[in-house]
């Protein structure tokens, strides 16, 4: 087995938390900051966590022959799967929140937001989705989840205001539950729950078909090159989208997305040719490998936390939620922005990359 893989592997596990004040036994830290007014504090969050354990699966699935390093990413996984409750929505349904919710502990370890309700979250799609994608959920819970997301998808009880006006008519699935929550499209968190539905075979309806037609245009017209907060609100660069979008179309090649395949690719490897940001040129090479395109190596086995700097996978706009179009127009500055950050997900992007360089090595030699 890979030494750099073990070596990224063991990184990641000395990394979750065995218990302490700010983060519970099993789940990885993580922090949210904004370097604009020197705000950094730890979050209790399980979004890092599971996105940890559906990587690290991915993994595991292609290492079977180290009996050893499977054994540690299921123990990894299994020590996040049981702090899944603590996220569940607060009336027991089979939805889930970036925070706790018994009771809610929205922006915890703070001094200001969480004393007030206005800033409670409702569940969310992408966190339920992992929860689904690393856990084996019954026909009947994916079939309640279908149903769940249908209620809640655009033109079901209200209608998206902030989008494109061409947009606006598709029922394409929002990212928040919650019957008085606001309707959001996100590409990135499209791609997630449409894997899920995608990877459990669940029927396809108007509102998956929807979700498709959102992805290919968001690509088709380059507004996730040039607008890519407009187009995804919690995953709001385009390195980020594209590889949500093509982790999606990988695994299961959707024919609706079969039109922009090349310019995907295209612009991927473009992309890292100016890539400045060593972790953006290691999302943007896998992605390109998923896509069967060979890259120059990118020497992860010396990375260091240095590598990290700067680096967000995941942000809230504090002014998305408002539906006032003046408001939403100061939405995209990064003063109203928070970027949450977790060293743990970034050795688990180098983990991935190491195992999808020697799988392409191996299956392309």
């Amino acid at each position: 087995m890979n030494e750099n893989l073990r070596h990224f592997i063991e990184k990641i596990a000395h990394l979750q938390s065995t218990g302490d004040q700010y983060f519970p036994d099993g789940i990885f830290p993580a922090y949210r900051t904004n370097t604009l007014i020197g705000y950094r504090r730890p979050d209790t969050t399980i979004f890092f966590s599971s996105i940890i354990c559906f990587t690290l699966q991915s993994v595991r699935d292609r290492i079977k022959s180290d009996p050893g390093l499977v054994e540690k990413i299921d123990s990894v996984c299994e020590k996040v799967i049981n702090n899944y409750p603590d996220f569940q929505n607060k009336d027991g349904l089979k939805t889930y929140n970036f925070w706790k919710t018994k009771p809610s502990r929205h922006f915890p370890n703070g001094n200001i937001f969480h004393h007030f309700d206005h800033f409670r979250i409702p569940d969310d799609v992408d966190d339920t989705a992992f929860v689904y994608l690393t856990t084996i959920p019954s026909e009947i819970e994916l079939k309640w989840l279908k149903e769940k997301l249908a209620i809640h998808a655009n033109g079901s009880q209200r209608w998206i205001t902030n989008t494109y006006s061409e947009y606006k008519s598709l029922k394409a699935y929002s990212t928040w539950f919650g019957k008085n929550m606001y309707i959001e499209f996100d590409v990135s968190v499209l791609c997630n729950i449409l894997y899920c539905i995608f990877k459990y075979k669940l029927p396809l309806n108007e509102h998956d078909a929807a979700s498709l037609i959102y992805i290919k245009l968001v690509i088709e017209t380059d507004r996730y090159l040039t607008v890519p907060f407009r187009c995804a609100h919690q995953y709001p660069r385009t390195s980020l989208i594209i590889y949500h979008v093509i982790r999606f179309m990988a695994a299961f090649d959707p024919p609706a997305l079969q039109s922009i395949k090349q310019k995907l690719i295209n612009d991927t490897q473009q992309l890292l040719k100016t890539a400045e940001s060593p972790m953006d040129r290691i999302i943007l090479a896998t992605s390109l490998m998923r896509m069967g395109i060979k890259t120059q190596r990118i020497p992860v086995e010396n990375f260091t936390t240095a590598e990290f700097k700067g680096f967000y996978f995941f942000i809230a706009g504090l002014l998305t939620a408002y539906e006032n179009s003046l408001l939403y127009r100061f939405s995209n500055n990064p003063l109203f922005h928070m970027h949450w950050v977790c060293e743990a997900h970034c050795w688990t992007l180098l983990a991935e990359y190491e195992m999808l360089w020697n799988t392409f090595e191996t299956d392309f030699s």
